[in-house]
């Protein structure tokens, strides 16, 4: 998600859900040693609870970007051995890092001597090296040799102070495959997800990939302790207000004043513009672009009938001169609908 949950987006899907986690976009430890840092870990306060995402193979500069975290109020500190992309690999972290576990241990311990919260790390059910049609058929294979692998990474971080693992159920294939390729072309295995947590009943596991309904995300939670998404999220908010509701015992009574699936969207739609109208004001007030904000909301009526009419008119509205909160509602009358009381 780099380059997308920032603070603007997180902000906005935080209207979706007061109890869900979120997550920083991986950003490199040593920006948050070297650099400015203070830019890079700004948050508003109505995110919490809000984890920081490091990526990173110095522990030493991962356990001082940890620590800054902490001090900058973060809930939970993760490190990133799970993402495929080419700056990731090509830097020394992300899923290279599952290549060397006993770097992973070194930075899980460091963090965790670092900071009080705690610390969790993000991983693949395994990675491989390799090109073409070999590497999609390896990518296909699960063997005892990769489990037993998968199971000494998952102890190690657990013995070095690893509070949680949030593992994506799929390999990852590096130098084979891009980004992108890498997070559709892997079959999902979330029975290796559930088999780890039986193999570690003591240690939380979350189940992440591939989750798009949020019936299939509640049955995924049947024996985890939790599911992460991604770009499901990003592109269609709305499923984490259903996900809320069915985990959290907020689903409409039949019969009530929002009896239907429709009704609940609606609202949680009409309630998302209204706090975005807010927060946008408060946003220019001081200096920030339009269009940093609403090209997180592109997705908020994604499967509607006015979908493409309402990110038509962020898009090309964020860029009119004096163009303001106002715009929001513009967008939802090109779509046909109305922002309705959501009281």
């Amino acid at each position: 998600m780099m380059g997308r949950t920032d603070r603007h987006c997180r902000y906005f899907l935080r209207g979706f859900s007061a109890r869900m986690l979120l997550y920083t976009e991986m950003i490199a430890a040593a920006d948050l040693v070297h650099r400015d840092y203070a830019r890079f870990l700004e948050f508003d306060p109505e995110e919490h609870p809000v984890a920081l995402q490091l990526g990173g193979c110095d522990p030493e500069e991962l356990a001082a970007a940890a620590r800054r975290g902490e001090q900058a109020g973060y809930d939970e500190i993760n490190l990133n051995c799970g993402c495929p992309s080419e700056r990731a690999t090509g830097g020394a972290f992300g899923a290279y890092l599952m290549q060397r576990p006993e770097i992973v241990v070194s930075c899980v311990t460091a963090m965790r001597a670092a900071v009080r919260v705690p610390v969790t790390v993000k991983m693949r059910i395994g990675v491989i090296e390799g090109r073409g049609r070999a590497g999609i058929e390896a990518s296909r294979r699960f063997d005892e040799a990769e489990r037993t692998a998968l199971y000494r990474l998952v102890g190690a971080v657990r013995d070095a102070g690893c509070d949680a693992v949030i593992v994506h159920a799929r390999k990852a294939v590096l130098g084979g495959l891009s980004a992108q390729a890498n997070r559709e072309i892997p079959p999902l295995k979330y029975d290796v997800v559930s088999q780890v947590k039986k193999a570690f009943p003591d240690l939380q596991v979350v189940v992440n990939g591939g989750l798009r309904e949020a019936g299939a995300m509640v049955r995924a939670l049947d024996g985890l302790d939790g599911i992460m998404l991604g770009r499901e999220a990003y592109h269609r908010p709305v499923v984490l207000a259903r996900l809320d509701a069915l985990v959290f015992g907020r689903e409409p009574q039949a019969g009530g004043p929002h009896s239907s699936r429709e009704m609940l969207d609606a609202a949680a739609r009409t309630r998302a513009i209204e706090r975005m109208q807010r927060y946008i004001e408060r946003q220019l007030a001081r200096g920030e672009k339009l269009s940093a904000v609403v090209r997180h909301m592109q997705g908020l009526y994604a499967g509607e009938p006015g979908a493409h009419e309402f990110r038509r008119t962020l898009s090309e509205g964020a860029r009119r001169p004096g163009a303001g909160a106002e715009l929001l509602a513009e967008a939802v009358a090109r779509t046909g609908c109305s922002i309705a009381d959501s009281g």
